[in-house]
């Protein structure tokens, strides 16, 4: 079996879509695989019938994805300073794993997007953080020794790479967005070797 490490979001408009995407290219220039995994959209009204494989993009995660994974890279939108729903519903199905300590000891980090700056970018990655610690899971942000946190413009914190889209909705990542993305995937490749050595 390949070790991996999971990079599992949801995305809306892309911008998440663009973040995993470069948390992988973190986590496969230490030539460990990134395995990238969605979920679907979830309705207010009713559990909507969704394909068993989208359209487009990354494949629906299951839990199998998660349960074997080596590290977890977890990303959402901003949705009022918490993750979106739609991840909070694959989350909430996972007492399974918590119960079997599937994921205890394992790395984990958090990326998100929004559309302003100060759009709840902190509050929403410390949420996101809180079902991993249930879990056991060892977190890992982004340390200040990453130039690009201090330089940024746009998104990036400590607690995990972010991006801002502003108001119409840009998915375009800047180049302190897209370093601050990979070495959260690089980070967690490598911490994920370590502790399970």
């Amino acid at each position: 079996m390949t070790d991996y490490v999971l990079v599992l979001y949801y995305s809306r408009n892309g911008s998440v879509a663009n973040l995993a995407q470069q948390v992988a290219r973190g986590i496969e220039s230490t030539a460990m695989e990134a395995r990238l995994r969605t979920v679907p959209a979830v309705s207010a009204n009713c559990k909507a019938s969704e394909p068993a494989i989208p359209d487009q993009g990354a494949p629906y995660a299951t839990l199998d994805d998660l349960a074997g994974c080596q590290g977890l890279a977890l990303g959402s939108p901003t949705r009022f300073g918490n993750m979106a729903a739609p991840l909070k519903y694959f989350i909430d199905q996972t007492s399974e794993l918590w119960m079997n300590g599937s994921l205890i000891g394992k790395p984990a980090g958090v990326f998100s997007a929004t559309g302003s700056l100060h759009g709840g970018q902190e509050s929403t990655l410390l949420s996101m953080m809180t079902p991993l610690l249930h879990h056991g899971m060892v977190l890992a942000g982004v340390p200040y020794s990453e130039a690009a946190l201090l330089d940024t413009q746009s998104g990036g914190t400590p607690y995990g790479p972010t991006h801002v889209s502003g108001s119409q909705g840009d998915p375009a990542l800047t180049e302190h967005e897209i370093t601050l993305a990979r070495a959260l995937g690089k980070r967690l490749a490598l911490l994920a070797r370590q502790l399970k050595a």
